[in-house]
């Protein structure tokens, strides 16, 4: 438990400073004056003012914000201050400010998977064959367990997931395998088969498949700079995707809601990776970096995105979106994160007394 405890406040630190870090940090550049910038909410427990601004860590740890001179439209400010204004600033100054908290969560899972890639490389599933179904292709063909594919089509083959997405690719057509066995090299042809199974999601789809097991044989591969910032790019971008197509199916019932977590499974998902090595905990703060990024870009008010659709509907019509509007818009949005806040706790609390 204090593992998790422990974890869980590393994680939601982290997480916590680099988006408000992104927030002040495009203010400052953009001459917007920052009054606070505070890691959690709720009564100041310390800090240190510096110049204008407050820096300050509070006493409810579940998230955090920066506040800006002139950040609400109908505030009075001071003539003197005008300058410093938030709502002052260019439409398109207040877009990206808000987006930088968002942007600054991406960029910090991308260090985190270069760091990774750079000094740890990438471990790879060889194309070895562990095991052949009897009667699949692969067992008609005449694989063999041990025999190493090197090549589908012509096409070199360095590890089982690009052999096997190659494979699925094929919609059944004949393909020719190069593979060795012992000292020698054989080619043959074969034809996938079409076989049903089960998505990350648990859906039901249709793969094309030989018929055979990985041996787990893998490999270290070191990555020089550019090899390694372009495979933090390139996860980066898989866990986004993955992200928008949760939520995605999330809003069109695919998927349970259910499955959803809160500050519980968070901590107990910290505290897990944290045991299993700080490598591992350093990979889960760039997963939930994601995770936060995308969620805090919904078009929900109180939210970034929220925040971005009004700014995007002033750039459009030439004049802010009226005050009136946007209480309304924000009363529902807080309504909605409370009901989101109360479907997570219950889950958390029904995993762990009732799981």
């Amino acid at each position: 438990m204090g593992t998790s405890i422990f974890a869980f406040v590393i994680v939601l630190g982290v997480l916590i400073f680099f988006h408000e870090f992104g927030h002040f940090l495009i203010a400052r550049l953009f001459g917007v004056g920052v009054e606070k910038f505070s890691l959690g909410f709720g009564p100041r427990l310390i800090g240190k003012k510096v110049g204008i601004t407050d820096y300050r860590i509070s006493a409810i740890p579940l998230g955090g914000y920066v506040k800006m001179i002139g950040e609400d439209a109908d505030a009075e400010i001071a003539p003197e201050d005008i300058s410093l204004s938030f709502t002052h600033k260019h439409v398109a100054k207040r877009m990206l400010i808000v987006a930088a908290g968002p942007v600054f969560n991406i960029l910090l899972a991308i260090l985190i998977f270069f760091g990774i890639f750079f000094f740890s490389g990438t471990l790879v599933l060889k194309p070895s064959i562990g095991e052949v179904r009897p009667g699949s292709p692969a067992f008609v063909a005449g694989i063999k367990k041990g025999d190493l594919i090197t090549a589908i089509n012509q096409t070199a083959i360095t590890s089982w997931d690009e052999m096997a997405e190659i494979i699925n690719a094929s919609n059944g057509e004949s393909i020719q395998l190069t593979f060795l066995r012992g000292d020698s090299t054989r080619e043959l042809w074969i034809t996938p088969e079409q076989t049903p199974a089960k998505n990350i999601f648990g859906e039901n789809i249709q793969r094309f498949i030989i018929g055979i097991t990985a041996s787990r044989e893998a490999y270290s591969k070191d990555l020089n700079f550019f090899q390694a910032f372009s495979e933090s790019l390139i996860q980066s971008y898989r866990v986004t995707e993955l992200m928008v197509i949760i939520i995605a199916k999330l809003l069109k019932g695919d998927i349970s809601t259910d499955t959803l977590g809160g500050p519980i499974m968070i901590a107990q998902m910290a505290g897990d990776s944290a045991k299993a090595g700080v490598g591992s905990l350093i990979s889960f703060i760039a997963l939930i970096s994601i995770n936060l990024a995308i969620i805090n870009l919904l078009p929900i008010p109180v939210l970034d995105g929220g925040h971005l659709l009004f700014f995007f509907v002033e750039a459009i019509k030439g004049s802010p979106v009226s005050v009136k509007v946007r209480e309304i818009a924000q009363q529902v949005g807080l309504f909605l994160l409370i009901l989101l806040m109360i479907l997570v706790f219950y889950n958390d609390i029904t995993r762990i007394f009732f799981s």
